[in-house]
């Protein structure tokens, strides 16, 4: 019968487990050239020297101006903040309520 290893200082240590060694290698060393990837993110090198600026807004009338149903007279209103608003005409004689939906 073969002998055991005689172990180091008495026999209160477990037996040493051999070591598996890892082969750490790529499967493909090189990279391909027909992979035509682009990054589209970060920083554009044909924007260089480009200043951008805010777009300009398009000019709203700060006033409608609006005809009476009843009358015919033209009323200046200035524009509502709400989808649904009322115009009352202006002239003394018509007093006309108009609803705007």
């Amino acid at each position: 019968m073969a002998r055991k290893r005689p172990t180091r200082s008495g026999g209160n240590q477990k037996p040493r487990k051999k070591k598996r060694k890892m082969r750490l290698s790529l499967r493909q060393n090189k990279i391909k050239k027909t992979d035509d990837y682009t990054d589209s993110l970060g920083w554009s090198k044909s924007a260089a020297g480009r200043v951008l600026e805010d777009a300009p807004k398009p000019s709203e009338p700060e006033t409608l101006v609006v005809q009476c149903d009843m009358c015919g007279c033209r009323l200046k209103i200035p524009k509502p903040k709400k989808q649904r608003y009322t115009v009352s005409c202006s002239y003394p004689e018509c007093n006309h309520v108009m609803k705007f939906d």
